[in-house]
């Protein structure tokens, strides 16, 4: 679950705690890994409902199924306002998408899941996107995503900075002729679902601009989210108050997981391992 740049926006469950990252305690980062592997196991269950014939409502009750089943509770639904535990998105929706049972998944469609779960008092959160039957050129678009966010991760190390993960992203993006989203970040993440710092798929491009960002410290844990599109990255609110799509109806494309910062380098504990 995302949360706007600019403003703070109802998607927050509470406020980010301005320049303060959180730390972690080893108990704490292992109560979180327990939880992101569980919600990784879920994600890839997730992943085998996205096919042609299909609807978002399906992938919804068995998010929901699987975190109550495992003892957690759907972070999503923690949010105010928000009703579902997921958030699942068709081609020109960037996020929070509700899942409807009138969408139906069909031949061509770029399907974006993203999903969070509380367990034992700590957030974790997770999202991807997958193509149904999709041709070779919409593929290459899916996979950048998925080998930017890998490329993003290995920056989240203690020493460097918000700024050194969002450069690569912006890079790569960029690099292979597509839009970075500006108007939607990544996030510190722990016992709330949405903690400080905010972390831009760009940079601001000014001089000095990476020394003004904050430092990575050990034991923080960080949301990191790729989000980009075919287009303009401009984006709107649809009417229901919730979706975010591509003004220009282009096709975008959201990878993320959750990172925890160790002295071994950035762990993923939101992988089914």
């Amino acid at each position: 679950m995302l949360c706007l740049k600019i403003s703070p926006s109802r998607l927050e469950k509470g406020k980010m705690r301005k320049n303060s990252i959180r730390i972690k305690t080893d108990k704490e980062i292992g109560i979180m890994r327990e939880g992101g592997r569980i919600l990784g196991v879920i994600k890839t269950e997730l992943i085998d409902k996205v096919r042609e014939g299909t609807t978002a409502y399906e992938v919804e009750k068995t998010a929901e199924k699987l975190i109550t089943k495992a003892g957690g509770e759907p972070s999503f639904k923690m949010v105010p306002g928000y009703r579902w535990a997921t958030c699942v998105n068709l081609n020109g929706g960037v996020v929070h998408g509700i899942p409807r049972k009138k969408t139906v998944f069909k031949r061509g469609d770029v399907v974006s899941i993203d999903v969070g779960m509380f367990f034992k008092g700590f957030h974790t959160d997770t999202a991807l996107t997958v193509g149904v039957k999709t041709d070779k050129e919409t593929n290459s678009f899916i996979n950048l995503g998925r080998q930017v966010l890998r490329d993003a991760i290995g920056e989240a190390r203690y020493g460097n900075r918000i700024y050194d993960i969002s450069f690569v992203i912006e890079e790569k993006i960029k690099e292979a002729g597509f839009s970075p989203i500006r108007a939607l970040v990544g996030h510190g993440i722990g016992k709330d679902l949405h903690e400080f710092p905010q972390i831009p798929c760009f940079t601001q491009g000014k001089k000095g601009e990476r020394d003004k960002s904050p430092e990575i410290p050990l034991n923080s844990a960080l949301a990191i989210e790729v989000m980009y599109a075919q287009g303009k990255p401009d984006v709107v609110l649809d009417s229901d108050g919730w979706t975010i799509s591509m003004r220009d109806g282009k096709i975008s494309a959201l990878f993320e997981d959750t990172v925890a910062v160790t002295e071994e380098g950035p762990l993923v504990i939101t992988e089914a391992n």
